[in-house]
């Protein structure tokens, strides 16, 4: 018998979350959790489900602008060192937005791995912004070079982490945060205050922090008053601006 080829993995857009829109405006591109080295595909399951959860806000606020929001299926799950395979996949995600939409703005947000992941790819030309929540990003060491933001200039940027985490370190998303603001103004950081990785203790507000972002990013409307003071202010106050508990709330209609 004939060697069987190789079945070659790719990347994929899952379908639009929820009701697809006459004529699309802007692209969220979720980007799920994964791990450092690892030739699965599936994402891990709470991973995944926060995603899930964000789509549905995002597409539920941004109807009416005619967003569209596709969770990205990456090729594997893992980082696996120089390829970085998720940060790859979210380029090729930007190109397929292109594609199929045509010239829209482009938000990237991810969670854990796939928060690095947005970082890395923000510099797509048709990336505009970026979220990255709760970022695994690598320990730094001195010998590997540190991890790269002149590819965020131009893109408004949002980190949020959890100062609990025991799985990504917050210290080392300050760290980017403040290297990435020295080249660009639009960035800012949020802290979680006794919340862990998944951000369980305030999921509510992380996601309609997220969700008050990216339609300010993607459609110009008017941030709330503590992602504007988050921008605005001068590093170190503006990337460790305190989630308040109950955030959102005033801004359900």
């Amino acid at each position: 018998m004939g060697q069987q080829a190789t079945r070659v993995r790719t990347a994929g857009l899952g379908r639009v979350v929820g009701a697809e829109p006459a004529s699309v405006c802007g692209a969220v591109l979720l980007l799920p959790g994964g791990e450092e080295v690892s030739t699965r595909r599936r994402s891990p399951v709470w991973a995944a489900a926060f995603v899930r959860s964000l789509g549905r806000r995002f597409a539920r606020e941004g109807r009416a602008e005619g967003v569209a929001v596709h969770a990205v299926r990456y090729r594997c799950r893992g980082w696996n060192g120089s390829e970085a395979q998720p940060a790859a996949d979210a380029e090729w995600a930007a190109d397929e937005v292109v594609r199929r939409y045509g010239d829209v703005p482009v938000c990237l947000v991810g969670v854990d791995v796939g928060g690095r992941a947005a970082l890395r790819a923000g510099g797509h030309e048709a990336v505009n912004s970026v979220v990255a929540l709760a970022p695994w990003l690598p320990a730094e060491d001195g010998v590997a070079p540190p991890e790269p933001v002149k590819q965020l200039v131009g893109r408004r940027v949002l980190i949020v982490h959890g100062t609990n985490d025991r799985r990504t370190d917050p210290e080392l998303s300050l760290r980017l945060a403040a290297r990435a603001k020295k080249v660009n103004r639009e960035v800012c950081r949020f802290e979680v205050h006794s919340d862990g990785h998944r951000l369980l203790g305030h999921r509510d507000e992380v996601v309609s922090l997220a969700a008050d972002f990216v339609r300010g990013a993607l459609f110009g409307h008017p941030v709330s008053r503590p992602v504007e003071d988050a921008l605005a202010a001068p590093p170190p106050i503006g990337l460790r601006m305190p989630l308040a508990a109950g955030f959102g709330r005033s801004l359900r209609r």
